[in-house]
């Protein structure tokens, strides 16, 4: 008996540790309640302990009123208690510590209602303990409906837990290839509790309650930690991030924020170095990833460029001017420019000289191409020239051009295109030698070289938000500068043990 009660208990342990952090919070609030309960004394008109033998039953006589038809009332083993034909208001008046902590049955006898709690929650960890789970992998053309099948369920239960009770069941309908589910069902083979990770940090809960299905969503708090990466470019800025420690997240992040300044395909040069401070994310103590650049600094040919994320998620320069410009330097991520902006440039297709009024970036198939700019798009079609083309009117009489799509994406003729949204995919459509993207700078109908005309600033930082973005910039860049001299000093310290 002795074992299997620690058998049971084990159990109940390893259960409880599985059990979703809110449910473990109701059963521990609910165990310090319930032992509060059995410690704090009664009033003075309760049982008197010495009268109370422990195993005996203890009864108390009841009014005629309330004593089923058939059934003697028995005597009262309380001493001296006067309780004689009354009604219930009698019973409470005389008996008040009892009548408040008890419930009368059928039979006349009277529950704990202290008791009542101990054992529906030791019930309730019972059956939790009962509950048998198993890990599922997200099959190709797997849907809930097909995993809950091969487990055995019906398509009631199926139904029943997709249409559970809060907004976070629908997540259930878009599950994805290798997602892991884990299922747990009861002695009487149903679905009682199912938990869905949706990231490192959230999971989707689903419990069954009584006949009905819940679900709620529990968020695990990430710990941020700031990191600092350095950098010198040997060969590309590309190589020099992934030797820096930086994910193709950063790289990109990175030339995103200073994009507008610096056309990182060209104007990069040996020697150029960067610093970069952002974020790195912690959830109980493991590491899940990194987050957001909060400082960068590049010195480009001798120029040095700095940027401060704010708390609207934008990025300004220390005099608080927006990094953003009106129009992207580069409309796409791409490997080279292998034709200028040039008055005359020989044609590789045509076999002739003609003016190229644009600039073409050589990148893979496929790589994603975007407006440079807000506007709308004004021509969005195929020619034997073009290819798969889109042609956007900005304002302040701007338009650009973008040719030779493999394809293009869902825009179309008056439809209005926001700054980085994708418009269509880098092919050799049209007139094209190999995959690249064609693109034109017009203004007032003039062809302009897209990489030397001047664009137009965005809006600096408001005014009201100057005074703390100062703050802010001038804690960043002394933390950018203590973590360039502590690299500096590790540096000396490397070389002079060598020599």
């Amino acid at each position: 008996m002795k074992v299997s009660s620690r058998i049971l208990l084990k159990k109940l342990l390893e259960l409880f540790k599985n059990l979703p952090k809110l449910h473990r919070r109701i059963i521990i609030v609910s165990s310090c309640f319930l032992l509060l309960l059995l410690i704090i004394p009664s009033s003075d008109e309760s049982l008197d302990v010495e009268d109370i033998q422990v195993g005996k039953r203890i009864q108390v006589s009841l009014p005629e009123e309330i004593v089923p038809k058939g059934t003697t009332p028995k005597q009262s083993a309380l001493p001296q208690r006067n309780i004689t034909k009354a009604n219930n208001k009698v019973i409470t008046e005389q008996l008040p510590s009892l009548a408040k902590t008890a419930s009368v049955q059928n039979d006349g006898s009277l529950v704990s209602g202290k008791l009542e709690k101990k054992v529906k929650i030791q019930d309730s960890l019972e059956k939790l303990a009962q509950l048998s789970w198993q890990t599922v992998k997200v099959r190709s053309g797997d849907s809930l409906a097909l995993i809950l099948k091969r487990l055995g369920f019906s398509a009631q239960t199926t139904y029943a837990v997709s249409t559970a009770k809060g907004k976070e069941s629908k997540l259930l309908k878009k599950l994805n290839v290798g997602d892991k589910l884990r299922i747990a069902s009861n002695e009487e083979q149903q679905l009682a509790a199912l938990e869905y990770p949706l990231s490192r940090t959230d999971t989707l809960f689903i419990n069954l309650v009584g006949d009905s299905y819940q679900s709620h969503r529990e968020t695990k708090q990430v710990e941020i930690r700031e990191s600092f990466s350095y950098g010198t470019i040997n060969s590309s800025f590309w190589n020099a991030g992934v030797s820096a420690g930086l994910n193709d997240g950063q790289i990109i992040n990175f030339a995103n924020i200073f994009g507008w300044d610096i056309d990182f395909a060209l104007d990069i040069r040996e020697g150029d170095s960067f610093h970069i401070t952002y974020e790195k994310k912690y959830v109980e103590g493991e590491y899940i990833g990194t987050g957001n650049v909060l400082a960068a600094e590049i010195t480009n040919q001798g120029e040095v460029f700095q940027a401060i994320r704010f708390t609207d998620d934008e990025y300004y320069s220390p005099d608080g001017r927006s990094m953003r410009k009106a129009f992207l330097r580069a409309p796409v991520n791409f490997k080279y420019i292998s034709s200028s902006f040039k008055p005359k440039r020989f044609h590789p297709v045509q076999k002739r000289w003609k003016a190229h009024k644009g600039i073409d970036y050589a990148a893979k198939r496929g790589t994603p191409v975007v407006a440079a700019g807000n506007g709308k798009v004004t021509h969005a079609g195929y020619s034997k020239y073009n290819g798969y083309y889109v042609f956007i009117q900005h304002g302040n009489g701007i338009v650009t051009k973008y040719l030779h799509f493999y394809k293009r994406a869902a825009v179309k003729k008056g439809q209005r295109v926001k700054q980085g949204q994708t418009i269509g995919y880098v092919g050799a459509t049209g007139l094209a030698a190999g995959p690249h993207l064609h693109y034109e700078f017009l203004l007032h109908g003039v062809h302009r070289n897209p990489r030397t005309v001047k664009l137009p600033d965005a809006r600096p930082i408001a005014k009201k938000y100057k005074k703390e973005f100062s703050l802010l910039a001038a804690k960043r860049l002394e933390a950018l500068s203590g973590a360039q001299n502590a690299l500096l000093s590790t540096q000396a310290s490397d070389i002079a043990t060598n020599d």
